[in-house]
């Protein structure tokens, strides 16, 4: 992984094996990240693709053993309500026969590349477990600002 610091962002490169959500989460720490969003294209060798499945409040998984292109991934980085920073993300992939897949990034391995730009904002979004729904969603009325 490779970082370089812009104003009030970060383009960061991942290279080819690395792990997409563990990478980030690892960059997210080093940077003490409160909140940020993220958007990036690239490569996956592997993925694997999550669907909520509300009904169940649970995500149906689906692994792609195959190289594809990342034709757009955007999320979010906050953290849980112990501290931990968590990586959201969603993507859609382009296959080998054109086709396209998308869903939520469980876990991904970067191909070639994938390049990053993380856009920090200063404060801190902490997650909840929403028992509605099962997921753990923005707690917005805990926002902790931070000076600049």
């Amino acid at each position: 992984m490779e970082v370089k610091r812009l104003q009030g962002a970060y383009l960061v490169r991942l290279e080819k094996g690395e792990e997409v959500i563990q990478c980030l989460g690892q960059f997210a720490d080093a940077y003490r990240l409160g909140f940020a969003t993220l958007t990036a294209i690239g490569t996956f060798e592997r993925v694997t693709l999550g669907y909520y499945d509300p009904e169940a409040k649970a995500y149906r998984n689906k692994g792609i053993e195959e190289g594809v292109e990342v034709l757009t991934m955007s999320g979010n980085i906050s953290k849980n309500k112990d501290g931990e920073r968590i990586v959201h993300a969603h993507v859609t992939v382009g296959c080998s026969d054109y086709s396209t897949l998308g869903g939520h990034v469980v876990e991904a391995t970067v191909g070639p590349t994938l390049e990053v730009i993380v856009r920090t904002a200063a404060t801190t979004i902490r997650r909840r477990h929403d028992t509605d729904t099962g997921l753990e969603l923005w707690d917005l009325s805990s926002l902790e600002t931070h000076a600049i």
